[in-house]
């Protein structure tokens, strides 16, 4: 590609060039630029000349100059020749110098000083640096004086079409929605050249379609793409490849091109209905499916994707349309029949439904085309199953006296098998729900009879599990509740609500209300409970008490007379017939104890007994015991507390290190002699290898008899009792009789193999007198008292 294009460049421009070196001297000298000459021996800026030009003067020029422009790219075997400075103050002679300066001069840019010619030594590239600023300026070559000012000149370099248009952006992506018409716009693409948009048309680019015609066209100039073809259906084909060209010099012969690429995808849009793959479906499915179970799918097929595919489906027709439903699955887009009622076999053997799908995204562009739903038909065989017992009803309700004879029949639960063959059932009582095997059923007709007594008082109703099983098919079985209600029979005598003790004043009136009581009934009649009261036949002439029925239902007592003395009689007892309206009627006796009381003016007992003393003001014996128990226990929480700081008043250790008495504790506890042989057992420490070995523990008592001791002498006061103290140890070293006894233990295994030798020192030769406790003495004041008791205690052994 670059060698090509050095041809076509070569081709091109080498006649302008050769044309363009000869000219340019003359066309620098011309009177055309006359306007840019600089006066000679003048510093004088542009302004000035300009104003000079407007008024017509001729003047005297200095500087022959212009502006000067040099192709980039040329290469040559010699260096280009820019331009020629010259001064008219240059008489020919040799005397002046050029002196250039500024960008790129005496490396890119290198002058004669002598003739004033510009040339270039390297080929310039626009797009790098497309002018250089420069200097010029005429010395005397002797003296290196300025003949005139420094001026600056630009050289441009002028632009050649060298670079090709580029895609910086490509390659591009573009959608498009299926079916559009002529003219929809697609996408647009932009391309860059890099020559000098202003100079030339090198870089006017012109747009074209290489590849992705006749689909797609471009706009010449903007690069707008749009489509070219009407109904381009994305079924048929989804993406298409277009590639791009952008070429310059206007399109013309000779321009350079690029080239990128736009991969167009037609987006969906619903134009295609949902179609069934097949008109007609077959499903089977056995009676006894659950419900809610899929029995088939159903698909249409959509050729569109996405939400435009998505479809809902109904059932619009058919002899079924209660009994099944169908539903849309989300992820396959099946339509799934599933079971909404039971089915039977027996009843009904096949259903025959209609099934529409239909978009659920419809685009109104495309109704004209036709309904964008779709119809099949289903046809379900119901298949036998073999069906479990059905009861003639789900529950039964059983009501029973309580006093019903045991094996008598409660009632009857039936059962039958709906299948063809009618096999035959046996019944029974699922025991978990009669524990007590109050009940039994006949296994052949369903008859329940009673197996133990009922009492309604105890349960009111009873809840049992009938089981019905097939006799050719034990795994066919059914189950049906039976709730049992116990009737009520007058079998309870009415009796006291509760224990009433009625109390009575001694300064009383005849007529007075003593207690007001009533009674309870366990029945549960059915026009309620209605009561009689009565006294025994002996004491329906009691002189002291009679009773009256009340129209609540209760009974009042009432003293007949005054001057009840508990001196006389403290208590009275006053039995209480009490009968019930029942069939047969029940009856019962409760005794009521009336306590004669000391009593107030205005009739509140203040003398009785401990309860009747208290209840006028509210507390009972429970709570004068409670606040009893709570005083004593304060009691003892303060002796407690007092005993406990008493101790604490009392220290046993002695912090002051000055003071060396001791204290003397003394402890009643002591051990329990020779008679103590269960105090250790050591039956782990034997041998394991000779347990036969073992030796009981034993309390070795000395062999010699002493004298009891006597008893102690009373300290007089005024004693040491350091001195004290060594007495009443001497005198207990040697009492050998004095408890407690030493107690030997003998181990009679130490471990196969011990270096360690016996550990018993019963047969050592150490004793504690050969024992020094000067060393106590260093420890500190105690521990040197300490060593000094011991000492004497030595000391008088030996004595």
């Amino acid at each position: 590609m670059p060698e090509r294009l050095t041809e076509m460049l070569m081709d091109t421009w080498t006649p302008l060039i050769i044309l363009w070196i000869t000219v340019l001297p003359s066309i620098y000298m011309a009177p055309m630029n006359q306007s840019q000459v600089l006066p000679s021996g003048s510093s004088t800026v542009l302004k000035r000349l300009n104003e000079e030009q407007r008024v017509l003067h001729r003047s005297k020029r200095g500087w022959v100059w212009n502006q000067m422009f040099v192709l980039e790219e040329f290469s040559g075997p010699e260096p280009i020749l820019v331009g020629r400075l010259h001064t008219d103050l240059d008489p020919g002679s040799s005397k002046i110098k050029y002196i250039l300066s500024g960008d790129g001069a005496g490396t890119i840019f290198v002058i004669n000083d002598k003739t004033g010619d510009i040339h270039a030594m390297k080929r310039l590239d626009r797009e790098e640096k497309a002018e250089y600023t420069l200097t010029a300026q005429a010395v005397d070559r002797d003296t290196n004086q300025p003949l005139e000012p420094p001026s600056e000149f630009i050289i441009k370099v002028q632009d050649i079409n060298d670079n090709a248009p580029e895609f910086v952006e490509g390659p591009y992506h573009a959608t498009v929605p299926e079916m559009s018409v002529v003219g929809t716009f697609v996408t647009k693409v932009t391309a860059t050249d890099a020559d000098d948009p202003v100079y030339g048309n090198s870089a006017k680019l012109v747009y074209s379609i290489l590849e992705g015609q006749p689909y797609f066209s471009i706009e010449p100039h903007t690069a707008i793409i749009k489509t070219a073809l009407p109904n381009m259906d994305r079924e048929a084909k989804e993406e298409y490849f277009v590639v791009i060209q952008a070429k310059d010099m206007g399109g013309h012969m000779g321009g350079l091109s690029g080239t990128t690429t736009v991969t167009i995808t037609l987006s969906d849009v619903n134009d295609n209905p949902p179609k069934f793959a097949q008109s007609l479906y077959h499903f089977s499915v056995m009676e006894d499916v659950a419900l809610g179970e899929p029995i088939g799918r159903v698909k249409a097929n959509d050729l569109d994707i996405g939400e435009n595919a998505k479809s809902s489906y109904d059932i619009i027709e058919g002899d079924g349309m209660d009994v099944f439903e169908i539903t849309t699955d989300a992820q396959t887009q099946d339509g799934v029949i599933r079971v909404r009622k039971p089915l039977d076999f027996e009843t009904k053997k096949s259903y025959t439904l209609k099934v529409e799908a239909a978009n659920i995204h419809i685009d109104p562009r495309f109704l004209s085309g036709g309904p964008f739903k779709d119809t099949a038909t289903v046809k379900i065989v119901v298949e036998d199953a073999d069906e479990p017992p059905v009861f003639s009803s789900p529950t039964y309700l059983l009501e029973v006296h309580e006093n019903a004879a045991l094996n008598s029949v409660l009632g009857q639960v039936t059962a039958h098998d709906p299948d063809v063959s009618s096999s035959p059932i046996r019944f029974s009582i699922d025991r978990h729900t009669d524990l007590e095997r109050q009940f039994n059923i006949n296994a052949e007709d369903g008859k329940i009879t009673l197996a133990t007594p009922l009492d309604r008082e105890t349960s009111t109703w009873h809840n049992i599990t009938i089981v019905a099983t097939e006799t050719r098919n034990h795994s066919q079985v059914s189950r049906v509740p039976v709730a049992i209600k116990v009737l009520d029979v007058n079998d309870n005598a009415p009796e006291f609500a509760s224990e009433h003790e009625a109390f009575l004043c001694e300064n009383g009136k005849p007529g007075q209300v003593i207690q007001i009581v009533s009674a309870v009934d366990k029945d549960d009649p059915k026009n309620g409970h209605y009561f009689l009261y009565s006294l025994l036949p002996e004491m329906v002439n009691n002189p002291n008490f009679t009773i009256k029925k009340n129209e609540d239902n209760t009974l009042s007592i009432l003293a007949k007379h005054s001057g009840f003395s508990r001196q006389k009689q403290e208590v009275y007892l006053l039995p209480i017939v009490i009968s019930d309206s029942g069939t047969p009627p029940m009856s019962s006796t409760g005794t009521l104890t009336i306590r004669v009381c000391g009593c107030s003016s205005d009739g509140t007992v203040q003398s009785c007994n401990a309860e009747a003393y208290v209840l006028p003001i509210g507390l009972s014996m429970g709570a004068l015991i409670a606040i009893l128990a709570c005083i004593i226990l304060l009691l003892v929480i303060v002796v407690l507390f007092v005993t406990l700081r008493r101790h604490k008043n009392e220290p046993l250790i002695i912090k002051d290190d000055e003071d060396v008495r001791e204290n003397i504790i003394r402890y009643d506890d002591e051990g329990g002699g020779e008679e103590d042989t269960e105090a250790f057992d050591i039956a782990t420490l034997q041998n394991p290898d000779g347990i036969n070995g073992f030796l009981p523990r034993k309390d070795i008592k000395p062999d010699l008899q002493f004298m009891p001791r006597q008893g102690l002498a009373p300290v007089p006061n005024g004693v040491d009792v350091d001195e004290f103290i060594n007495v009443r140890l001497h005198e207990a070293d040697n009492d050998p009789t004095a408890p407690p006894y030493d107690s030997i233990q003998i181990y009679g295994y130490e471990g196969k193999g011990s270096a360690a030798g016996s550990l018993s020192s019963l047969e050592s030769s150490t004793s504690d007198s050969d024992q020094n406790f000067d060393y106590l003495s260093e420890w500190g004041p105690r521990f040197k008292r300490l060593g000094e008791l011991y000492s004497v205690g030595e000391s008088d052994k030996e004595t």
